[in-house]
């Protein structure tokens, strides 16, 4: 299962050499300035109105971010993490990257109840589903089923259908 991302071609030199071709230098210091303080904020809900409201990302109620947490610099507002969510210590949550001949771009979706172990990489046009775990130091490099625990890299499935163990597991 490929990754949703939009593909654009560069010509020239590498696609990172025209950064600024590709995205605003002051949208680039403006981002890095509120990521800057949200990886060291203390207060979850002051974090994560500095997402929503400089970066324009989209941040479910009582989600938890982590401390060292690296969003996207260059297109955060393409970032969405659903409701009651942890990302963990140190992840990198992804929406572009800069290749040779050319740059892609893509939306990533983490869904409500996710959890995201430490050290984890994100990479853009993923879709991680509700109740998903992902272990410490995966690289999610495809989109992660809803109820699946996965790890590694590169990520494999561990095992699926964590929502229905926890329904049976209440009752």
């Amino acid at each position: 299962m490929s990754r949703k991302t939009e593909r654009y071609l560069v010509t020239q030199s590498n696609s990172l050499w025209q950064i600024y071709k590709t995205v605003p230098f002051w949208k680039v210091v403006k981002n890095f300035v509120f990521i800057q303080i949200a990886r060291y904020m203390p207060f979850l809900k002051v974090k994560n109105w500095i997402y929503r409201t400089f970066l324009r990302m989209k941040v479910g109620e009582e989600t938890a971010v982590a401390l060292m947490v690296m969003m996207d610099i260059m297109f955060p507002e393409k970032i969405s993490i659903g409701r009651n969510s942890i990302i963990g210590y140190n992840t990198t949550i992804l929406s572009h990257e800069y290749l040779i001949k050319e740059y892609r771009l893509g939306n990533v979706n983490i869904g409500d109840e996710v959890m995201i172990g430490a050290n984890t990489t994100i990479l853009p046009g993923v879709t991680i589903g509700d109740g998903a775990v992902v272990s410490a130091g995966t690289l999610v490099h495809r989109d992660v089923p809803a109820g699946a625990f996965v790890g590694g890299n590169p990520m494999v499935i561990i095992k699926e259908g964590l929502e229905k163990n926890k329904i049976e597991l209440e009752h």
